[in-house]
């Protein structure tokens, strides 16, 4: 069955039924990246354009190779080397990539809430590959599908997300997917880098990492975003690994097992060291691999609706 949007632009907008049937659709899709001919025909006729406003690494990387995978069209298009640095505004030029007949745009944007805008002026499915500090939905989507892996479920895991809250769009998307499917859900953090209305959302808050890793199940650490920080939010590096950073020796004296989790990039020696990082506890690289296939997914099934002329 297609998804019931035509646009995956957040977690918080989709159902628990969208979110299940991509999860579902991916362990598909897992099975034909691990095989030896790992190109399917299902998007033979959809063009795709990944439109990124900022830089990035795995995510783009990730949705290219999913939409090669699929045996789409791709187009891509870098702000920096477009006419955007000449002062052109966001909806001509998506509307000058949209002439040259896309079906699809996957995009990046510093702004929260850009994809939101462009959906309401555009006929092509708009996939949200982070929007500023506001949501990041296939990351949720593959961290999800890593737990729900590893663990066989996701009602009733504990899940603390470690780090800058603050300015994280995979922490908001990862809360909003992580209660829709039943898990406990937890931030622990400077108290200077978690929101105010963290609670309203239905999550603890511990301000010791200690206490949060005893109580939880999966660790999911995040990196501190100093490209985002207006103010200093702590006194320095040194002291945030002191009190919030992960290494072998804390995780040894929890005397159980939990699952480590980072979206990337890592600053290792910082939110986690690397005898973490590469330990047995890391399912990092695992993330990296499901994220293709979630990516796989989301772009097979919003095309469904493409196809059959849903959303007109």
């Amino acid at each position: 069955m297609p998804l019931s949007t035509k646009h995956l632009l957040g977690i918080k907008e989709i159902s628990e039924q969208d979110i299940w049937q991509i999860l579902e659709t991916a362990v598909r899709f897992k099975e034909v990246i691990n095989r030896p001919i790992k190109k399917v025909p299902s998007l033979r006729d959809i063009t795709i354009a990944n439109v990124f406003f900022e830089n990035s690494t795995r995510t783009r990387i990730s949705f290219e190779l999913a939409e090669r995978r699929l045996s789409a069209d791709v187009v891509n298009f870098t702000a920096s080397s477009s006419s955007v640095a000449k002062g052109e505004t966001l909806l001509d030029t998506i509307n000058n990539i949209l002439a040259m007949k896309v079906d699809m745009i996957v995009m990046r944007h510093p702004s929260p809430g850009a994809p939101h805008f462009l959906a309401k002026y555009v006929n092509a499915s708009i996939i949200n590959a982070g929007d500023g500090t506001h949501e990041h939905p296939t990351q949720a989507l593959l961290d999800v599908y890593s737990i729900q892996e590893y663990f066989g479920r996701i009602q009733g895991i504990k899940v603390v997300i470690v780090g800058d809250i603050m300015h994280s769009r995979v922490a908001l998307s990862n809360i909003f997917a992580l209660k829709k499917l039943g898990a406990e859900v937890a931030v622990c953090g400077p108290l200077s880098l978690i929101p105010r209305y963290i609670s309203t959302l239905g999550v603890h808050v511990f301000e010791h990492v200690q206490q949060a890793l005893l109580w939880c199940d999966v660790a999911n650490v995040l990196r501190i975003q100093l490209e985002r920080q207006k103010v200093k939010a702590f006194p320095s590096l040194r002291e945030y690994a002191l009190y919030y950073g992960i290494n072998k020796e804390l995780l040894s004296s929890l005397n159980k097992r939990i699952l480590i989790l980072h979206p990337g990039p890592i600053n290792r020696g910082i939110e986690l060291t690397s005898d973490v990082a590469d330990s047995e506890h890391s399912i990092i690289l695992q993330q990296v691999e499901n994220g293709v296939a979630i990516r796989m997914a989301v772009l097979y099934l919003l095309a469904e609706n493409i196809q059959i002329g849903n959303f007109q």
